[in-house]
């Protein structure tokens, strides 16, 4: 499967990325005495994602829009999965990659639904197909299709119309997906829900991510690897984000790796990379005497009213049981969430926002999976100080007597925490 073959697809079998590789790759405007582009190549790994960062003008959206040939090379060539992409239609390559931008590039006059269906409209699918891939799609970026199928774009918040930009980018399952500061214009909250929404759908769909951002957190939060780039897209550095982050290769690397590169590890770990806690659940049509009796017996202060499909609603505490006589709208909502998907750096960022010993974690639907508490963060940030003087000794030794060290052994996490909405206690 190619680009330039999404008419092949099935919504049963989906797509995954492919190799990209820039080579020598220049752009020359008429008129200007140095080029826009200056040689860059790179390569990109099949079902990764690659993140361009670097300065406002320094050439990296003009890199990425070369790939689907929205902005012609000079020179250089760039393949995709081993094809010229000089070789190729341009409309026909760029309906086989997915494009997502700021602000969402949505037709203000087409419903969500029609806005979903461009590109498999455009390369032939029936609307029977088209109608059952819409629903798929919004399902998957999380909006119910029954709520937003034939909503326009000015009746959607930032953040859904972004989704449904997301939404009509994988509509065709192209290998590549094409993302130019897609989450820029939302406010940081927002932004936070759509990266992890991101990361959830790359974890099932493993496409080939070219995302550029002018913000290092989001690119070490969002990539498998980081192309730093500085002028004329000029290559600083190009690795995975814990290489960059433990040794910037130049002065200008290390100006946007920050003072705070310690912290920044927080964001290379994952919620579901750590043990979470548990509190007493019950969906919103339960028994109010039994999840009383729930508490009680688990002494717990807090409990979670989850709705049908397990997703969370409110904290319920005893007091809001005294005089319930059902668990339809009693407690209070949950407000901050995150999800397993996050970064550890955004659970300390919504227990800090809810001034909260404890963050509701969701899984992949959304739906409850735990409980992430302050007590968490605390633990893993003393076992990887542990891992990383247990390394630094064995590398002394090693240098001592010449023989390799094991490696050291990190802290699984393990944690108990007693305090703030769920009285948690740890998952199984």
């Amino acid at each position: 499967m190619t680009a330039t073959e999404p008419d092949h697809v099935t919504s049963d079998d989906h797509v995954h990325g492919v190799e990209i590789v820039l080579d020598e790759v220049v752009k020359r405007y008429p008129g200007q005495k140095t080029a826009a582009v200056g040689g860059v190549s790179m390569v990109i790994p099949a079902g990764e994602t690659v993140v361009f960062v670097g300065p406002s003008g320094c050439g990296k959206t003009t890199t990425m829009r070369m790939i689907n040939r929205l902005i012609e090379p000079t020179s250089g060539r760039i393949t995709i999965a081993g094809r010229d992409a000089l070789s190729i239609d341009p409309d026909k390559l760029r309906r086989g990659i997915g494009y997502s931008i700021q602000q969402a590039g949505l037709f203000p006059h087409l419903t969500v639904a029609k806005n979903v269906a461009t590109v498999p409209g455009l390369i032939g699918w029936d609307r029977k197909r088209i109608a059952a891939r819409v629903d798929e799609m919004l399902d998957l970026v999380g909006l119910d299709p029954d709520t937003y199928r034939d909503r326009y774009p000015r009746q959607l918040s930032g953040g859904q119309q972004q989704r449904v930009g997301v939404a009509r980018a994988l509509a065709a399952d192209p290998p590549v997906l094409l993302m130019d500061e897609p989450f820029g214009a939302v406010d940081p909250i927002t932004r936070g829900l759509l990266q992890d929404e991101l990361l959830r759908l790359q974890s099932e769909l493993g496409k080939t991510i070219v995302f550029v951002t002018h913000d290092f957190n989001e690119a070490v939060k969002l990539g498998d690897r980081i192309a730093v780039l500085g002028n004329q897209s000029r290559i600083l550095q190009y690795d995975t984000p814990e290489a960059i982050l433990a040794n910037p290769a130049d002065d200008t690397v290390a100006g946007f790796v920050g003072g705070d590169a310690s912290l920044k590890q927080l964001t290379l770990s994952r919620v579901r990379d750590v043990r979470l806690m548990q509190c007493p659940t019950t969906q919103e049509d339960g028994s109010v005497d039994d999840f009383r009796r729930a508490l009680h017996a688990r002494k717990r202060q807090w409990g979670l009213v989850l709705d049908r499909r397990n997703r969370p609603l409110r904290w319920v505490s005893p007091a809001h049981l005294t005089h319930a006589v059902s668990l339809r709208g009693v407690g209070d909502p949950v407000s901050e969430l995150v999800s397993v998907q996050s970064t550890l750096q955004d659970a300390l960022e919504a227990l800090l926002a809810e001034s909260s010993a404890s963050t509701v974690v969701t899984g992949r639907r959304g739906e409850y999976v735990g409980l992430i508490t302050i007590d968490t963060l605390v633990t893993w940030l003393h076992d990887l100080r542990e891992e990383h003087a247990h390394d630094r000794d064995e590398d002394d030794e090693d240098d001592e007597d010449g023989e390799d060290g094991e490696d050291g052994e990190a802290g699984d996490g393990n944690h108990h925490a007693d305090g703030g909405p769920g009285n948690p206690e740890p998952a199984p």
